[in-house]
């Protein structure tokens, strides 16, 4: 059985909209775990009213991303799940999507699959993996690498975003759940999958499932889109910023080659140095 993990903190109409999604699917082998961290907006209300199917993990407020996803997680594992998804609140799937997932998933049980991701407006792809290089820390995006008629079934990526990534149980046995206490937020899901990797389970990005998401309401567009010297010490330091300099440095040390290692770090630091402004 797939168990879905949402954690949700507020914005119950994402919540709302992500999880009549999901009872749109086709398939529907899976249950659906939601994280409400403590949220003020009447999600809690809502899920035990309107979603009864829904298993709710309560939360006190403080769990960030990471913490969420491992509560539910954990709730999972001991419900007896065999494989696992994150997924963030403001997605959307396709009615299709979970069949996809799954049909990959059964060819390839070791491996960790993401989803293509369209723009919720336009229809249009904005996210379908990445390649990436530690030696010039650059990135080689799939969309741009791959035709449209290449743009289907799975691709190997270098790690994946939580927002609807399936994980096998036996990844979880074999390296853990997610590093909430050094990557509590931002950084967490790429470090995820860039270890299971690395310990040999295949990470691909599935062109043949979709999920449609937000992109300008993302926590780092809505940041950039208010800059200021507050917003760049956030940025920075903040547990939720998308630049923060000392989730950068666990990510590296953890992931990225020795040899690279130094030459990686100062590209790192100048980049989240010099990007908030110039982005």
């Amino acid at each position: 059985m797939l168990y879905i993990v949402i954690p949700v903190f507020n914005r119950l109409a994402y919540t709302r909209a992500c999880l009549d999604a999901l009872r749109g699917q086709t398939a529907q082998q899976f249950r659906t775990v939601v994280v409400d961290d403590g949220s003020t907006d009447g999600t809690a209300e809502v899920l035990a009213r309107e979603y009864p199917e829904v298993i709710v993990v309560p939360g006190n407020g403080q769990l960030f991303w990471t913490a969420g996803v491992n509560a539910g997680l954990r709730r999972a594992l001991a419900e007896g799940a065999d494989r696992l998804m994150t997924m963030n609140n403001d997605v959307v799937a396709a009615p299709d999507f979970v069949a996809r997932m799954l049909h990959w998933a059964e060819r390839y049980p070791d491996a960790l699959l993401g989803a293509l991701e369209l723009d919720v407006h336009t229809g249009q792809p904005v996210y379908g993996g990445e390649q990436f290089s530690w030696l010039t820390h650059r990135s080689e995006d799939l969309l741009t690498k791959l035709s449209p008629p290449q743009r289907r079934g799975l691709h190997p990526v270098t790690y994946l975003p939580g927002r609807g990534l399936l994980i096998p149980a036996q990844v979880v046995a074999a390296i853990g759940l997610f590093d909430e206490k050094r990557l509590p937020h931002y950084l967490a899901d790429y470090d995820y999958t860039s270890v299971a990797r690395r310990h040999g389970f295949p990470v691909y990005l599935n062109y043949d499932a979709h999920l449609l998401t937000y992109p300008d309401e993302s926590g780092q567009e809505q940041t950039r889109k208010q800059r200021s010297l507050r917003g760049y010490y956030q940025h920075l330091f903040g547990i939720r910023g998308g630049g923060n300099l000392v989730n950068f440095t666990h990510f590296a040390l953890k992931n990225c080659p020795p040899l690279l290692l130094p030459s990686f770090l100062l590209n790192g630091y100048v980049r989240r140095l010099g990007g908030y402004f110039l982005h």
